[in-house]
């Protein structure tokens, strides 16, 4: 079972009681120096004025020890009681521990005074052995707290440096993690553009020498076959230059300035893939249409950016999975949304076992998801419904909308 502990306030509060209860038994069995001529009861001032000061030991260090030295000096003459002593040395302590370093070397200073005149006292008007005893008194009672309570302190302050030196080097461990984190984005980048760039340089090559076929054997611009290919080759040299351009961003690894060369598509783009995607799917009867509505002003660059990759990728998975019809893509420029609407010709069953499947929706719904808005797609009776609500402006931790 954990114990309890105590607050700061309740340790001081503890060690105050604890002091007066002390005291008041020492008293009850008259456990003290009692001056002659004195009334017994002056014995009592003294006690409860110190523990009154333990209260405030830890928040004034400097006024408690300044009091606390007047009362101690008084209870010698009115009946020295040993709990006000030891609650003297408790305030000599807590004013070197939590009192200021310039307050530590005073203390030292005051309390060897006082070891010397007092033991000199002593010497001079008793003999050489209660001089001897005068001096351990004092020595325990002036400096032993002092030099006590400057030891710990000492401690306190390295186990600070301790811990703020663990602290950097934690700081620092982060540090080689992420650069070795960024390393490794680097070396994927490089490795993903050996691999994939290969291949798409070999598509452009094969498209390119395919075109240089069909024109040796006299096609015509409008030869479906020779449109497949100029659109194979298109397709293949843009993925390449905007695969190279995204691992330029990757290899970024220094905090720098990215390729400035690299414009992040946008809406504008938009009339270009769906001609693109309506030359792609004249062989399959498929037809493309596009309907704006609304003013489209200026959008945040990660919408736009959003809102065309969802749209091309809502007509790749057309391309790849739907039936003859037309397919509809609606934009709805609202003040503070966008919408965005592709509805398919619906063809149940399996569909083309491709490579990557789902992982398209998946990324739709990621991309909406991080600028806060909705996404969702299914069948509709005949038809595939690809829907997005995307915020037309960020909003900031603040609250506030960013452009």
């Amino acid at each position: 079972m954990r114990r309890p502990t105590l607050t700061p306030r309740q340790e001081d509060r503890a060690i105050a009681l604890g002091g007066l209860l002390g005291g008041l038994l020492l008293i009850a069995f008259k456990v003290y120096d009692h001056s002659e001529g004195v009334p017994r009861w002056m014995v009592l001032p003294p006690l409860l004025v110190t523990a009154c000061l333990e209260l405030f030991r830890r928040t004034r260090p400097i006024l408690t020890v300044a009091l606390g030295g007047v009362v101690f000096a008084v209870s010698i003459f009115t009946g020295a009681l040993i709990a006000t002593t030891i609650m003297y040395t408790d305030l000599l302590y807590a004013s070197v521990l939590y009192g200021n370093a310039r307050m530590s070397r005073i203390l030292h200073l005051t309390g060897a005074g006082s070891v010397v005149v007092l033991s000199s006292l002593a010497f001079l008007y008793s003999d050489a052995p209660t001089a001897l005893a005068v001096v351990v008194i004092t020595t325990l009672i002036f400096l032993g707290p002092v030099w006590t309570g400057d030891l710990v302190r000492r401690h306190r302050e390295e186990a600070e440096t301790q811990r703020l030196r663990a602290e950097q080097t934690a700081l620092l461990s982060e540090m080689d993690r992420r650069e070795a984190v960024v390393a490794e984005r680097a070396r994927m980048a490089r490795e993903l553009h050996d691999v994939v760039a290969n291949h798409l340089s070999a598509i452009a090559i094969h498209a390119t020498g395919a075109q240089s076929v069909a024109r040796r054997q006299r096609r015509t611009e409008d030869d479906p076959l020779v449109e497949v290919l100029r659109v194979i080759r298109e397709n293949s040299v843009q993925g390449l230059a905007e695969m190279r351009r995204m691992i330029g961003l990757l290899r970024d690894s220094g905090g720098g300035e990215a390729d400035e060369s690299y414009a992040a598509p946008d809406l504008d783009a938009v009339d270009a893939l769906l001609a693109k995607a309506r030359a792609a799917g004249q062989d399959v009867g498929l037809d493309f249409e596009l309907e704006q509505s609304g003013e489209r002003g200026t959008l945040a660059v990660p919408v736009g950016l959003a809102a065309y990759r969802i749209v091309q990728e809502s007509l790749t998975n057309t391309l790849k999975h739907a039936g003859p019809g037309t397919v509809r893509v609606r934009l709805e420029y609202l003040p503070r949304e966008l919408r965005i609407a592709v509805d398919s010709p619906y063809r149940s069953g399996a569909g083309q076992a491709l490579p990557g499947a789902r992982a398209g929706m998946v990324g739709m719904r990621e991309r909406a998801g991080l600028l806060g808005g909705d996404f969702e797609a299914g069948p509709h009776g005949e038809l595939w419904s690809v829907r997005a609500v995307l915020p037309r402006a960020l909003v900031t931790e603040e609250g506030e909308g960013r452009a």
